[in-house]
Order: C-alpha cells, then structure tokens, then sequence
C-alpha cells in the first residue's frame, strides 16, 4: 500500500510541476512586444524592475513585420501576455486575429498619439516612425505613460527610466543635427521605404527608392528611372540595408558609378538586456554613416 501511495505521489509532483511550467509566475506582469525596435524601447522603460518580465514575439533575424504571418510559437508566447506591445500605424497586420484570440489581452500601441504624424503613401501610413529620433521618444512616453496605468505600481521605476531614456535619445538627436546640418548635398537614393521620417528629421531629400516593397525586385523600368535620377544627381550614395541583398544597388551603382553605403533600420538583433543601448549605437553608426556618404 505505501509502495502505491508513494508512486501516486510521484505522479502528482510531476503533474503538478508540468502543469506550472504552462504559466507565468503568479504575481509576474509578462510584457510581449511585436518586433525588435519596440522591446527596445520597453526594456528601456522597465529594466531592472522586479516582477517585470519582456519578452519579443519575433525572431532575431525577422525585420519590419511586412505581411509577417504569426506562428503557432507567436500564439503560444502571447496566450500568457499580459499586455502586448506593438509600434502601430498598421506594421502588425495581424493584430486583428491577436485581438479576436485575446479579446482581453491589454494592448499599448507605441505610436497612438497626436505628437506622431504619420507620413503617408498612397494612402497609407508609413509605420516606420521609430527611425526619426524625435518620434522613437515620442513613442518610449506613450509606452511609459500606459504602462503607468496598467501597472500602477511600478509606475515611479517607469517615469524615472524612462526620463533616464529620453536623456540618451536627447543627446543622441542633438549629435544628429550637428553632425548633418552643414552638409552640402542632401539628396539620397534609399533601398526601401524605411527612412521618410529620418529624412525628414534632418532635411534629406529621397529622390528614389530602390525596392518599394521589400524583397521585391525593381522592374527594368524602375530600374531605368532610378539610374537616370541617380545621374542627375553632384553626389551619387546609395543607402542599402543589412537586412536586404544589394543586388539590386550593386547594379545601379555600376551603372551610374554611385557609391554605396549602409543604413541601419535597426529591426534585427537579439532581445536580451545587455542591448538596451542598441539604438542610440546602431543609430550613432548611422550618423557617422550618412556624415561620410554626403559630405
């Protein structure tokens, strides 16, 4: 008899200790934020606060979220979220189907605010705000300033990180203009529709992107067109992207004798806490960058 009741013990520790593993800590407050620029910008908010867990739903390696198609991995790291935090202005496309499976999952849109005007193409607005220095602080206060209400508790850490924050993205922004403001030439060809708003921060002109959706190839025509602005151009850069091929600039480039140079959109890189500077240091290589190509 204690032979059995000893081996049901065992079973019931082990299905007690499984069934925990499937949830969060009691009392934890789990943080899911879509894509990388975003968990940057949260765990600048929240570092080091105790009970405080963030974790990002992509990849390392994914990029923007063009057309991203979420996972069953995606789905099982947002079913214990308490809150999911996404850059807005349509870059998740699939927040419709996030909302219909977690109708109460709280959701911080970092971009929904007045201060943040979207660019528009077509029609639509231009999600990539988090690249004009200015609006990536913008954005580290509408996630502070909701987290506050959510998490009451937590909300002095909050303020004060994020006043922290903002320091570094200030000095970062006043190292920007300094460095672009005297330049002579302020025309660029970008590989794709990642940099209106950081153009439009320092006064770049883009007269021509190479990829108007990304990893699509540009038609001969495009192509065309692209090489006859680049011509007309004093200073010929083209700015690729790490994330992409060059091919497509590299064949521009031998046509029209433009240099090429490499901007970071900053939308890959490993989620842990010892990249919390990983902007301002991706986004100084892009000041340096952009200083050397238009001088």
């Amino acid at each position: 008899m204690k032979k059995f009741l000893s081996l049901a013990l065992i079973i019931l520790t082990f299905a007690l200790g499984g069934c925990g593993s499937e949830k969060k800590d009691a009392g934890n407050l789990k943080i899911v934020t879509s894509f990388y620029p975003i968990y940057l910008e949260t765990m600048n908010v929240t570092r080091g606060v105790e009970g405080v867990e963030v974790v990002n739903m992509t990849p390392p390696q994914t990029g923007c979220l063009h057309d991203y198609q979420l996972t069953p991995e995606d789905m099982k790291t947002l079913e214990t979220a308490d809150i999911f935090v996404v850059n807005g202005l349509g870059m998740e496309s699939f927040l419709d189907k996030v909302i219909e499976s977690r109708p109460n999952l709280k959701i911080i849109d970092a971009s929904d605010s007045p201060e943040i005007v979207p660019i528009m193409e077509d029609g639509v607005p231009n999600p990539h705000v988090w690249l004009s220095i200015t609006y990536a602080i913008q954005q580290v206060k509408n996630i502070s300033s909701k987290l506050c209400e959510l998490d009451p508790a937590h909300a002095e850490a909050y303020k004060r990180h994020t006043l922290d924050y903002v320091d570094e993205l200030t000095t970062l922004r006043d190292e920007l203009h300094l460095s672009l403001a005297m330049l002579p030439n302020k025309d660029i060809v970008t590989f794709h529709e990642a940099f209106p708003y950081l153009a439009a921060e320092v006064g770049l002109n883009i007269v021509a992107v190479i990829e108007r959706e990304p990893g699509t190839e540009p038609t001969p025509q495009e192509l065309a067109e692209t090489i006859e602005k680049i011509n007309s151009l004093p200073v010929k850069v083209i700015f690729t992207e790490p994330q992409y091929s060059p091919k497509a600039a590299e064949t521009i480039a031998r046509e029209t004798g433009a240099k090429i140079f490499e901007l970071d959109p900053i939308v890959t890189g490993e989620a842990k806490p010892e990249n919390l500077l990983d902007y301002v240091d991706r986004m100084l290589n892009n000041v340096v960058t952009l200083a050397k190509a238009l001088q």
